[in-house]
């Protein structure tokens, strides 16, 4: 049993957490009235104080998106104080996918989303549904705008060389393969 110096209460240790530097090993405010000081001292600083939610078991309260969700929808991190990593799995998803633009290509969420309001919404070499990767220059690493996954892909491809991909749409419209007739017996292949 211990006497908190701030409530004057007689309570039992587990109501106190444990600190090294005094005699007994543990501090001088219960837990209670520490949590109380810290908001205090945190508010008189002018900063904003989280109400706490009393959450039930089996289940974590995401900060982000202030919902209380159960355990299935966290990641799990041993690194965690509970085992479950800091906020749930989909307002991860969006802070990842944030980094990702910020990091990769130096825009954010919001100007991607710009980018394709810019285009009409559709993508803009296949004009077909809606766009969802951001195309950039390899070389420059400038940001071009924003494509289909194939459309992208077709680009990283043929390596961004506008002379392969000339080449590439004369293929398909059947023009570069076809050899034409010069003389009898004699085709010329196109260059």
């Amino acid at each position: 049993m211990k006497r908190c110096s701030r409530c004057r209460r007689v309570q039992s240790r587990d109501a106190f957490a444990g600190n090294r530097a005094m005699r007994d090993g543990l501090q001088a405010y219960c837990r209670e009235c520490q949590a109380a000081h810290c908001k205090a001292r945190q508010e008189a600083a002018g900063r904003t104080v989280r109400v706490k939610v009393p959450v039930p078991s089996g289940r974590k309260r995401c900060p982000p998106c202030e919902e209380v969700e159960p355990h299935a929808d966290w990641e799990p991190n041993r690194t965690g104080s509970d085992g479950w990593s800091s906020c749930c799995r989909e307002c991860r998803a969006q802070r990842n996918r944030a980094s990702c633009f910020k990091r990769k290509y130096g825009i954010t969420g919001a100007r991607r989303d710009r980018m394709i309001v810019d285009q009409g919404g559709v993508r803009v070499i296949c004009r077909e549904g809606p766009a969802e990767h951001v195309d950039h220059d390899h070389r420059t690493g400038k940001v071009r705008g924003v494509l289909c996954f194939s459309c992208n892909a077709a680009l990283g491809h043929l390596k961004d060389r506008p002379d392969v991909i000339r080449r590439a749409a004369a293929y398909v419209e059947g023009n570069l393969w076809n050899p034409t007739l010069v003389a009898q017996g004699v085709y010329r292949q196109p260059s």
